[in-house]
């Protein structure tokens, strides 16, 4: 009996601290900016109210060209599968420090990558180049074309906040709130790229 009330009690703790942990993307239209309350309809149609934190950062998300990314550039790419079967590129952007390095299944275009790395070298390839990225996960090599896309982000205001601008944001789940602590926004129309 001893055992089994141990392991009611270690079984509940565990789902409390898997739940407590949880994070969600979030991507969608803010409806209102009430304090430290954004409210946003998400992209599945979804009204959900994100919790800002006190010292949340709001960045604006801003267009450039590839030769603003060079070999030590840490960035995000979105990738889809070629009909060859390697990866293409549809958007690079850059990245802070504090994103952690990963490649796997990204839900921000249909059936794509996201892989976050150090850009290690770009050499020609046919009519774009190849992008070499390595982290943690080990290397990557991503074809960018003429229609790959190109973002980094510029430090805004929950000025930016405003209705019908577009977000993105990772939240964390606790509880029935959503706690985030940086939302990037598009401005004069150019959208997130994540």
């Amino acid at each position: 009996m001893k055992k089994l009330a141990l392991f009611a009690i270690s079984t509940l703790m565990l789902a409390s601290l898997s739940a407590q942990a949880q994070n969600v993307r979030v991507r969608g239209t803010i409806s209102s900016l009430d304090g430290d309350v954004l409210s946003v309809k998400s992209r599945e149609g979804k009204d959900m109210k994100l919790q800002l934190a006190p010292d949340a950062q709001v960045v604006t998300t801003k267009k450039v060209s590839a030769d603003e990314f060079k070999p030590g550039s840490y960035v995000g790419v979105t990738s889809v599968k070629g009909p060859d079967g390697n990866l293409v590129a549809k958007r690079v952007h850059a990245l802070g420090p504090q994103v952690p390095q990963m490649h796997g299944a990204w839900d921000g275009i249909p059936n794509s990558m996201m892989t976050n790395s150090n850009i290690t070298s770009i050499t020609k390839a046919g009519s774009g180049n190849e992008l070499t990225l390595t982290n943690k996960d080990g290397e990557q090599k991503i074809l960018v074309d003429a229609d790959t896309e190109y973002y980094n982000f510029v430090p805004g205001t929950r000025a930016d906040l405003k209705k019908g601008e577009t977000i993105f944001t990772g939240a964390r789940v606790d509880g029935d709130k959503f706690l985030t602590q940086r939302v990037t926004v598009s401005k004069d129309g150019v959208l997130p790229p994540q």
